[in-house]
């Protein structure tokens, strides 16, 4: 008698997408404007594909923008079954799209979706899926003549089955929007012009925890952002940016908001320069596609004195308490520190607030670039293209085929 086998399920398959151009363009706005600042204003299409447990993936579509119609006793309703990703796509100096490292993305965006019981995939074919939506709409929203523009990408993995209960979801939607996304580096000033530029983050206190070992931290779901929103309120409250996550009795640094958390200090024994990040090892973080790519240059490029007149430092990856960076503040140890991120790129810390102790992150002369800045500069060169590097993935556009 035959052994009996299942069959074969449908794998993602950018290569056979199918295109239908909207009727109705949609406005570009203005950089500034209402309709950018809102982050909710898309471009004219989105891209989609539905997967089924009995056929796996059917074939990906470009699609005019449009809500969703999914029903009331969807899974990612009532038991968040959802991971996104996000990313964004680069107007060159040169003319060219680029996306920056997005095998990375696909790559953590498959690894969320096992997290939460959706279905993989071959992650190579996400970028793919974007340079199809981007071949559409990248022209128009994107222009040649605006150089260093960029739109934000949000790659998302919903289970959208109609079946209500506790279990594995048997249908999913992959849908791709770009948004118009306000460019932080190009934010207003400040309304108090002597107060020091950089975010200002408000240590979580030991009873508020954003991730626990075991749990599901390390994954881009929707999950870990909802729960986290009631604390940022509360930093809002105090005029402050984004929370400052900590971790257990030892009260360890994990993230800044939704950004990896970096800091430069001399270290109080050797007395070299360090730039300290928390590790992946407890799994209490996201690994970033930003942070990964700092690590990778500092290591490369900062390991001599030879960056810009800077200090060579020494990168490490390890776990690190509130406690010391207090002692390191209070022994003026501290350089600076930054947070890194896709919204937010590199962006500097200048106070972390912790209890009744506001923390003041030492940073760079007005006219002398730090670490931070020294560390934007080198990847927004690749994102622009003005480095060529292997990070950078060029879209094929329509027009130069």
């Amino acid at each position: 008698m035959p052994v009996a086998t299942s069959p074969t399920l449908n794998g993602l398959n950018a290569s056979v997408i199918k295109v239908t151009r909207t009727t109705n363009p949609r406005p570009v706005p203005l950089p500034g404007s209402p309709e950018e600042l809102s982050h909710s204003y898309c471009t004219d299409h989105m891209v989609t594909v539905r997967w089924t447990a009995t056929h796996g993936w059917e074939t990906p579509e470009v699609r005019p923008f449009q809500n969703l119609s999914i029903p009331p006793t969807a899974s990612v309703l009532h038991y968040a079954t959802e991971c996104f990703e996000g990313m964004k796509v680069y107007r060159g100096h040169d003319g060219k799209l680029r996306l920056f490292r997005p095998d990375c993305n696909g790559e953590r965006l498959s690894n969320s979706a096992k997290r939460a019981s959706l279905p993989e995939f071959e992650y190579e074919e996400l970028k793919k899926l974007i340079a199809k939506l981007m071949q559409v709409d990248g022209a128009r929203w994107l222009p040649k003549s605006q150089p260093e523009a960029f739109l934000y990408l949000r790659p998302t993995l919903i289970a959208n089955g109609p079946n209500l209960g506790v279990q594995i979801p048997n249908e999913a939607l992959l849908f791709i929007i770009a948004v118009p996304w306000p460019d932080p580096s190009k934010a207003p000033a400040q309304a108090h012009p002597t107060a020091k530029p950089g975010l200002k983050l408000l240590a979580s206190p030991p009873d508020t925890i954003r991730a626990w070992p075991g749990g599901f931290g390390y994954a881009k779901l929707g999950a870990n952002y909802g729960p986290s929103l009631q604390a940022h309120g509360h930093a809002k409250a105090q005029g402050l940016d984004q929370v400052l996550w900590l971790f257990g009795p030892e009260r360890l640094v994990t993230e800044a908001g939704a950004s990896n958390f970096f800091i430069v200090w001399r270290n109080a024994e050797s007395k070299k320069l360090e730039m300290v990040t928390p590790g992946l090892e407890n799994q209490l973080i996201l690994p970033g596609v930003t942070r990964r790519s700092v690590l990778e240059l500092a290591r490369e490029r900062l390991s001599a004195d030879t960056a810009g007149g800077l200090e060579a430092v020494e990168v490490v990856e390890r776990q690190f308490g509130i406690d010391e960076i207090e002692k390191a503040w209070k022994e003026g140890r501290i350089v600076e520190a930054f947070v890194s991120g896709t919204a937010y790129f590199i962006s500097p810390v200048s106070t972390i607030r912790d209890g009744g102790v506001d923390m003041d992150m030492a940073q760079p002369a007005a006219g002398k670039a730090g670490y931070a800045a020294q560390i934007r500069e080198w990847l927004g060169a690749i994102m622009f293209g003005n480095e060529d590097h292997p990070w950078a993935y060029v879209i094929e556009e329509e027009s130069e085929k």
